[in-house]
């Protein structure tokens, strides 16, 4: 018998995602799932290979004595009221990105979750990908020496042929480029340099074909960062091209530097300075959430919660980092001119 039974709130492609992951986990599964759309108990249960009880009242599911967790894959609007929810009915938390559409919600959140004592889980998933277990494991062991210049950026282009299109396009409910998707590639960002932003400034643009038009935003934008400790960083965020997926990675330190799977050391006796060598990892080349390594991710959360220990990687002080940074951007774009994290948290 599995400990931990799990109520997913929101049910749509992210949602999916997340219920084969956790009940591939040996420590959870999900057995209720709460929509504002009708939903038939019995396809449910013929499609994910379990019983399901649905509700449509959030604020009932919470009530549940014998539910422990509660996954967050709403609309992005709907995130702070439903992770507020949750802490305030002391179950422990997963929720997908982003958590909130501006600091203010942001610091509610932080609040409420902390107040409760309850877990916490965002789904800043890649950090826990093969790509970057990989990447951080070349940083920590020293082969690229202090880094103090990199550039994460995500390159995807989501149209019409994405349902959150219909959606994700507007200022209203989903905010700019970084909030939508490239969110990720900030967090990666953030997990390579390692150090606390000090300030940012962001340019925006738009392609001009017809496909993106109805983006209310610049769908393209790109931030510099500078880190106290005096790196400096770039993340572009790009959803109106027209290219495969690109997650693309370059990290330059005083001893290497990281460009995707390739990577060069001084360090390395024998290397020599004109050559790569291959990190053999699977590298993030998809923006399909089945694709994703939650199940990784999920695995951790509960065995955290089962050790009475923090969540690694993508707890509540991880997230509000890259959310405060991504706000910051999004503030720098608005008014022209360089933002200090100090502005964003007060």
């Amino acid at each position: 018998m599995k400990k931990y039974n799990v109520g997913i709130v929101g049910y749509g492609w992210a949602a999916e995602a997340h219920i084969q992951a956790i009940d591939a986990t040996p420590l959870a599964q999900v057995t209720a799932v709460c929509s504002s759309r009708p939903l038939d108990p019995a396809a449910l249960a013929a499609k994910h290979g379990h019983p399901l009880r649905v509700f449509r009242s959030l604020d009932e599911m919470l009530a549940q004595p014998d539910l422990h967790v509660v996954s967050v894959c709403s609309y992005h609007k709907q995130h702070p009221e439903h992770i507020v929810a949750a802490a305030r009915a002391g179950k422990h938390i997963i929720a997908e990105k982003p958590l909130a559409l501006n600091a203010a919600d942001m610091r509610a959140i932080e609040q409420a979750v902390k107040s409760a004592g309850v877990a916490f889980c965002v789904c800043f998933e890649l950090r826990f990908s093969s790509q970057f277990l990989a990447v951080r494991s070349v940083i920590d062991r020293g082969l690229l020496g202090r880094l103090h210049y990199a550039e994460v950026d995500y390159y995807h282009g989501i149209g019409p042929w994405y349902r959150e299109f219909l959606w994700c396009t507007t200022k209203e409910d989903c905010g700019s480029s970084l909030l939508e998707a490239g969110i990720h590639a900030m967090d990666a960002l953030l997990l390579c340099i390692g150090d606390e932003v000090e300030e940012v400034f962001t340019y925006g643009s738009k392609s001009s074909h017809a496909t993106y038009a109805p983006y209310e935003y610049p769908s393209t934008t790109s931030t510099l960062v500078r880190f106290k400790g005096g790196a400096v960083g770039k993340c572009a965020s790009v959803i109106d091209c027209w290219q495969p997926y690109y997650f693309h990675t370059h990290l330059v330190g005083s001893e290497g530097s990281l460009l995707d799977d390739r990577f060069h050391s001084q360090l390395l006796a024998g290397v020599p300075r004109t050559a790569w060598s291959r990190l053999a990892y699977k590298p993030v080349d998809s923006g399909d959430v089945h694709d994703h390594p939650y199940q990784t991710q999920f695995g951790a959360f509960f065995d955290a919660i089962d050790r009475g220990a923090a969540m690694p990687l993508t707890g509540i002080d991880e997230a509000a980092r890259t959310h405060d940074a991504v706000f910051a951007a999004m503030r720098s774009l608005d008014l022209g001119r360089p933002v200090r994290m100090d502005e964003i948290r007060g």
